[in-house]
């Protein structure tokens, strides 16, 4: 009688818990990952993502030893970080630096910075681009930061002997400024950038509210250096790494408007997890799945 009840139970767990689309062991192969696209499952073995994370890890000369960290930590790493999340194809590799850059930089991380910003170089962002990222990010996390941020980089740029291109900044009035930062709040969102904080009605963050349409929208996003939709796509970085939900949701939604895909989106979201956590971005992540189309 216990037995049967005791069977009983577990065949309910096992229901539960959708035991048959748990990874199997294998001899052979060792463990299988499920991963998941678009409603299809596909598996991957763990030495598959180790081969595409080590080649990710060789390129960008991000190579580790667990006598330096922990026992079996690098192997997860390759497998995890570079093999499952920096292997995915629906964002390039130079996006996904600027992901990390923005990410790492809001965290004040200077040795990991340090090495990423090497790394950047080595997938063939440049030395203005590096520098427009923290520009972009302070934006959202502070300007001290940045400013520290770009120190470090220009340590490693004379470092490894890479030169800043140095073009000559615009000279707009702030009349053109907000004029340039007010059509292209328009453009990025729509109704939405006159909701909450940004409701020209609204007294108490009007003066404030104005000088980021006239600097951050005005001045910085019309910046040589990235393009719009780099910016956006630090932008769509910082505000996970800060925890900033809403802002994850107005500019999720307003990265469609310049042409980036709702994949590339999540995208931007998901690179963020190795480097601020994976409880931000999957945060974020739901966030996006209740505008996003």
């Amino acid at each position: 009688m216990g037995s049967t009840s005791q069977d009983c139970g577990r065949q309910r767990l096992k229901q539960r818990l959708n035991y048959n689309h748990w990874p199997k062991r294998s001899s052979k192969i060792g463990w299988r990952m499920p991963t998941f696209n678009k409603g299809k499952t596909t598996m991957t073995t763990r030495n598959e993502l180790k081969v595409r994370g080590e080649e990710i890890r060789n390129r960008i000369e991000a190579q580790g030893t667990d006598t330096d960290t922990a026992p079996g930590y690098q192997r997860m790493v390759s497998e995890a970080l570079f093999g499952g999340l920096w292997a995915r194809g629906d964002l390039p590799l130079t996006d996904r630096y600027i992901c990390v850059l923005s990410s790492i930089m809001l965290q004040k991380n200077e040795p990991q910075l340090r090495h990423h910003i090497r790394g950047a170089l080595k997938v063939d962002l440049n030395a203005r681009e590096i520098l427009e990222v923290f520009v972009q990010a302070g934006l959202y996390g502070g300007f001290p930061t940045a400013e520290n941020a770009m120190t470090i980089a220009h340590e490693v740029f004379a470092a490894v002997g890479v030169e800043v291109q140095v073009e000559q900044d615009g000279n707009e009035s702030l009349e053109e400024l907000m004029d340039m930062g007010q059509n292209l709040l328009e453009e990025l969102h729509g109704e939405r950038g006159t909701q909450g904080y940004a409701d020209p009605s609204n007294k108490t963050t009007g003066p404030l509210y104005t000088m980021a349409i006239q600097y951050g929208y005005g001045w910085l996003w019309h910046r040589a250096g990235l393009t719009m939709r780099q910016r956006m796509i630090s932008a769509l970085a910082s505000f996970t790494t800060l925890r900033l939900e809403s802002q994850v949701k107005k500019f999720g939604q307003s990265a469609l408007n310049i042409g980036m895909t709702r994949e590339e989106v999540v995208e931007a979201v998901m690179q963020t997890a190795p480097y601020s956590g994976f409880p931000p971005a999957l945060n974020a992540l739901v966030a996006l799945d209740e505008v996003l189309p």
